[in-house]
């Protein structure tokens, strides 16, 4: 996923990839396999249906300051989705064109949680007293990109970011990681044939020793059957913490997305077929279950 650098969102885009991608050992890992078995000829190959971002519903934060970078580089706000038993809320943002990923924002509803969680969090975000993308040149990629890769508050202590991941393994997550991409996705139905069904290309990722969330079944499938949805667990890696404890905690992951084409247009032959003619946006019982690639139950086995 890189864009030639010559406009603002391409800046962003390639410097959150890169970052990612030298952290998350899946990345490479199930690149690399792509271009042995000769599926993609360069990484660029791969289309990417989506990146996705996790923020903390708190005053000056959140899917409200967040948006205001993706909606100042083309994007167009969508559809809203409730995690009621996360306690997530979620919008997903259709890109200024189609060659570029959709990105899904997440936000955790903190006032739902508990009052020692509420404090917590607090004691780390409380002193954000401005919108911090405010301070931002959004006109300016490199900027943007900087910020996105900056901390906003402190790290905690290994205990209270244990208390947090005991009520909510989404805020621990997020009180560590921050605005780091929590994952990209690789459309599927864009690969060559005997990888462009999720059944195939899952079968792929286990050949190369890649491990599978399975919460809700491997495949995540909606309603209407036109988005299917798989993604691998998050590794963990060795965080140190502020008390110099080093704890291992999730990072990042990928996912996978098999888009439909939709009925009215299954007369029109493949070489027809470009994304306007596919399933577009999310699902909120697939989303659900694909949050839980960051969970204790899946990383440590379920």
């Amino acid at each position: 996923m890189y864009f030639e650098e010559n406009k603002p969102l391409n800046i962003v885009l390639n410097d959150l990839f890169e970052h990612y991608r030298k952290n998350v050992v899946d990345v490479d890992k199930i690149t690399n396999a792509l271009l042995q078995n000769g599926v993609v000829q360069k990484q660029e190959d791969i289309v990417n249906d989506h990146i996705a971002f996790r923020t903390l519903g708190v005053p000056n934060l959140g899917i409200k300051s967040f948006e205001k970078i993706f909606l100042a580089l083309g994007y167009t706000k969508k559809d809203y989705f409730n995690f009621e038993g996360k306690k997530l809320d979620a919008y997903w943002f259709a890109p200024p064109e189609p060659h570029y990923p959709r990105i899904f924002v997440s936000e955790l509803r903190v006032g739902d949680l508990s009052q020692k969680t509420q404090d917590i969090i607090a004691k780390y975000t409380a002193a954000i007293v401005v919108d911090p993308v405010e301070a931002i040149d959004l006109n300016n990629g490199r900027q943007i990109a900087e910020f996105l890769q900056k901390p906003l508050w402190d790290i905690p202590t290994s205990e209270e970011y244990k208390a947090l991941l005991e009520e909510s393994e989404y805020a621990g997550w997020v009180i560590y990681n921050r605005y780091y991409l929590n994952h990209y996705t690789i459309s599927i139905h864009e690969l060559k044939d005997g990888y462009n069904t999720l059944e195939q290309f899952n079968d792929f990722l286990l050949s190369i020793g890649v491990k599978l969330n399975n919460a809700g079944g491997v495949i995540k499938t909606s309603a209407d059957g036109l988005l299917r949805q798989s993604s691998t667990v998050s590794a963990l890696y060795n965080a140190t913490f502020a008390d110099d404890k080093i704890v291992q905690i999730a990072g990042s992951y990928v996912e996978f997305a098999e888009r439909a084409v939709l009925p009215q247009f299954s007369h029109l032959s493949k070489e027809e077929i470009t994304s306007v003619h596919r399933r577009d946006g999310f699902e909120t019982n697939n989303a659900d279950k694909i949050f839980e690639s960051t969970y204790t139950t899946q990383i440590k086995g379920s």
